[in-house]
């Protein structure tokens, strides 16, 4: 079967579970990125099979943000804001496109994992935001064997390290972090200094999950406690993917509201 970049794949070899696009093909080995999935994989072009187009599950994600009801008759919102950090420029801007849905000002900065550390505290003083994400790809490589051990991941110790370099600016208190990719190492990002972080049993994530609880955090009052299980469960795989430590909001509340002329 010919194949060609951009097409829609699955692997047989994994029981076709996640859909990629092919990006690159390097004589009989494909480099695919997830479509839905922040995964990258190769792939033998023997092992793949072609997919229908399929289209983003975006709007769906979108929807569970349906509950979150502002009374705008009286009272003005100001949303936390987000700088968003990515390796993905596809994802990044679908993150981006998101955010602007739900009316929040976001920052997106395109970035490699391994150069994230180094940029932090310049992103962090220029932009100053309320929530900093740190996301891309990640991998835990199985034949490695122990899931303790941040070594035995693709990006996690790159994520690790962009997490303390954020802390030495910022506290808890000051700027939320949400941290980490596909099957990262949740404990050590946790322990690095990052309120959420990914994945607690080490599966995928959705390309979408760092933005939602970014976004739910930047939609939650400030100064008040965060529902932590309600927030995880916005996500595409709820707590398996993604958990974390409660905090406060960071959206501000004002009256009266005034007129927009």
């Amino acid at each position: 079967m010919l194949f060609n970049i951009g097409d829609l794949v699955s692997r047989n070899s994994y029981h076709n579970d996640v859909i990629f696009e092919i990006v690159d093909i390097d004589n009989d080995v494909a480099i695919l990125r997830g479509v839905d999935i922040r995964l990258c994989a190769d792939s033998l072009l023997s092992d793949l099979v072609k997919v229908e187009s399929t289209s983003s599950d975006d709007d769906k994600m979108l929807e569970r943000f349906s509950d979150i009801n502002l009374d705008r008759s009286q009272f003005f919102y100001i949303p936390g804001r987000i700088t968003h950090l990515d390796s993905d420029k596809s994802f990044l801007n679908r993150c981006l496109k998101f955010y602007d849905e739900l009316n929040i000002k976001a920052k997106g900065i395109r970035l490699k994992e391994n150069k994230m550390a180094s940029e932090i505290p310049h992103i962090i003083e220029e932009y100053k935001p309320d929530i900093l994400v740190i996301t891309g790809h990640d991998a835990f490589y199985r034949k490695m064997g122990d899931e303790d051990n941040s070594n035995n991941y693709k990006n996690t110790n790159n994520f690790i390290e962009s997490v303390r370099a954020a802390r030495k600016v910022a506290n808890h208190n000051d700027l939320i972090i949400v941290a980490g990719a596909c099957q990262s190492n949740y404990e050590e990002l946790i322990k690095a200094g990052a309120n959420f972080a990914s994945s607690p049993k080490r599966i995928n994530i959705h390309a979408l999950d760092p933005a939602i609880i970014a976004s739910s955090v930047a939609l939650s009052e400030k100064n008040k406690p965060i529902d932590l299980l309600k927030i995880l469960d916005k996500t595409k795989y709820g707590k398996d993917g993604i958990g974390g430590i409660i905090t406060n909001g960071t959206m501000y509340v004002g009256y009266p509201r005034w007129l927009i002329k």
